[in-house]
């Protein structure tokens, strides 16, 4: 506990600059700071502040010193944090952003949630709009794809793959393709994200040599569900995830075509702002959607 006392008083004296408001700071006199110091300074061999009668300064070794006893003394912080916050029980209101179409992996899994953490008050936002977390105060955001703001953590939750689909109506009347390039003879209904404006890329599969498929849009919207009821009601072919179409291949609504011809899917994540201290109603729900959805086939048909 000595050289833990020395170090407090070091690094609190060289953030506030005298011996007076470190002593201030840390409930003991000026006297007892000082002294601390320089208990620590004869320990590690090295005069780390020079004194005057206004204010201490730190010595070069006293600089390079600091910048490696904040952060040990930042992360004790964080434990004694995190320890308090392990006996408060979550509550309060917790704000999520989702997908339109993740209310499919959402929904089944949120009564637990309210079952076990009757204090919390969900409050989840459906939109394919992309949010700042940090400038919208959301606690919590479920998305797919690369996670391009360094000020987030992320867990990786549900895996999905994309299909393409189209109603046995459309293939009826216009024939079922058998190649990628086959494609380019067909409608396709696709979807457009709603920032960026661009269409939603296939993933097709495709030799070197090949060209990927020119395709023809009869209809783009920004909403999956809208891509999903045009797509039934035999307007084209379309790029679908499989969790909201499972019932409907089930129930033979819908059709999948050239699976072998598709690469692999994608992963859901669940992200939220780094910080020091995490609340303990954001904790308790990642772990819990980590738990009931990071598992193959986690998505309820």
């Amino acid at each position: 506990m000595d050289k833990l006392s020395g170090l407090l008083a070091f690094v609190k004296t060289a953030d506030l600059g005298s011996f007076v408001a470190a002593g201030r700071a840390l409930e003991i006199s000026a006297s007892a700071v000082g002294k601390s110091v320089a208990r620590l300074e004869q320990e590690v061999g090295v005069r780390l502040l020079q004194r005057s009668t206004r204010r201490v300064q730190l010595t070069e070794e006293g600089r390079l010193f600091h910048e490696r006893c904040r952060p040990i003394l930042d992360d004790l912080d964080d434990a004694q944090a995190m320890l308090s916050q392990a006996r408060e029980a979550p509550r309060g209101r917790l704000r999520v952003s989702a997908p339109i179409v993740g209310y499919k992996f959402l929904l089944p899994v949120i009564p637990d949630f309210l079952a076990r953490y009757p204090a919390v008050e969900l409050d989840i936002n459906f939109s394919d709009r992309s949010v700042d977390l940090i400038a919208e105060g959301v606690d919590v955001a479920i998305r797919s794809g690369d996670l391009p703001d360094s000020r987030l953590v992320s867990r990786p939750l549900n895996a999905f793959r994309l299909l393409l689909c189209a109603s046995p109506a459309y293939l009826a009347r216009h024939g079922t393709p058998l190649l990628a390039r086959d494609l380019e003879r067909h409608a396709t209904v696709r979807f457009r994200h709603p920032d960026s404006g661009k269409v939603l890329d296939w993933p097709l599969l495709h030799a070197a040599s090949d060209a990927m498929p020119r395709l023809r849009t009869v209809l783009a919207c920004n909403n999956m569900e809208a891509v999903l009821d045009a797509t039934v009601r035999g307007l084209g072919i379309a790029c679908l995830p499989d969790f909201l179409v499972s019932h409907l291949l089930a129930d033979h609504r819908l059709q999948s075509i050239l699976e072998d011809q598709l690469s692999a899917g994608g992963q859901f994540k669940a992200l939220w702002p780094s910080s020091r201290h995490l609340s303990p109603k954001v904790r308790v729900f990642v772990d819990h959607l980590g738990a009931q959805l990071a598992s193959p086939g986690a998505i309820p048909p």
